[in-house]
């Protein structure tokens, strides 16, 4: 038994070391990227996530929401199958969606799938009248468009009780009127579940590939490494009432480290309660939700509200559903 627990214990510091190996060598592009591309990767992808000041490191009751974040948490669903939404009418009239299916292959692998989408809207084409003169009058063309989306793959997998990664690609396409850009990216994953009541650790690398291109300029992806924790303060994620705290440090490519912290409160198994705050934005803080959940047969269901302060820039709700099945 002591063999078995020492090579257990080797397997989780490997990965360990290769996912800050990975991390490592990615930081020659992190000092050298002034901006970065394809920005709304960076945005929040559940209203769960929203109103927990986007804490994602280490909830491992996400269910397919997590394939938009930490793939390695689908391994811990206790479901056959998970199913999430999510809409927000983001600032400046941006319409965001995202959508993501898990199943499971085995006793302890999971697939899935996942889309991130951004509408920009409807944009008046214009073009100076008077080349020679940009500041003077201009021509309406009429309208255009733009877009942006994030297709991923998944796979997860429990290699013990406590131990589980993850591994998602994504091909992703940015769209400007008759202009584009895309790229392949990775997101890699894991968490441990301590033997420490209920606190659990985990880390993920997002974005991570090389640089893209548009209309013949490059630049670098907004990649993001995350480690964060999270534990339930009295209860636990099967009890009817419980109270989860969790923390993510963030380090994006595109600014200075970051800090989010977020609660969620559990009532009778139906109620959830949520706050949190980001800390290092410019305009981002304060954050706050809440949430139902409900069972009907063999099926489980939670419908969830997430609120986003952007001070000056005004707020943003997003909504999302969730739905997981036994079978």
């Amino acid at each position: 038994m002591k063999a078995k627990a020492k090579l257990k214990n080797k397997n989780l510091l490997a990965l360990l070391v290769v996912l800050f190996a990975f991390y490592s060598s990615s930081l020659a592009q992190f000092r050298k990227a002034g901006t970065t591309g394809y920005v709304f990767l960076e945005i929040p992808t559940s209203a769960r996530v929203s109103a927990m000041g986007e804490t994602s490191v280490a909830l491992t009751d996400a269910g397919a929401a997590s394939l938009l974040t930490n793939p390695s948490l689908l391994a811990f669903s206790e479901y056959g199958w998970n199913l999430y939404a999510s809409s927000a009418n983001y600032l400046a009239d941006i319409k965001h969606q995202t959508a993501a299916i898990g199943f499971r292959l085995g006793t302890a692998t999971f697939a899935g799938l996942s889309l991130n989408f951004m509408d920009f809207g409807k944009m008046t084409h214009t073009i100076n009248a008077d080349p020679e003169n940009p500041g003077g009058s201009y021509l309406i063309l009429g309208d255009y468009t733009a877009d942006a989306y994030a297709l991923g793959l998944s796979f997860s997998r429990k290699l013990t009780q406590f131990f589980a990664f993850g591994l998602k690609a994504k091909y992703v396409r940015e769209r400007i009127d008759t202009y584009s850009s895309d790229n392949v990216l990775l997101d890699m994953g894991m968490v441990y579940q301590t033997r420490f009541r209920t606190f659990r650790l985990g880390g993920y690398i997002q974005n991570f590939g090389i640089d893209a291109k548009y209309i013949g300029d490059s630049f670098k992806m907004p990649m993001i490494f995350r480690l964060g924790c999270a534990m339930e303060l009295f209860g636990n994620q099967k009890t009817a009432d419980r109270l989860t705290i969790a923390v993510d440090a963030l380090h994006p490519s595109d600014f200075s480290e970051r800090l989010h912290i977020g609660s969620e409160l559990l009532l009778r198994k139906v109620l959830l309660l949520r706050a949190g705050y980001k800390f290092n934005y410019d305009e981002e803080g304060l954050t706050a939700g809440a949430g139902l959940r409900w069972a009907w047969q063999q099926y489980g269901f939670s419908l969830d509200m997430g609120y986003t302060d952007f001070g000056r820039l005004g707020s943003v709700l997003r909504f999302g559903l969730s739905i997981h099945g036994k079978n």
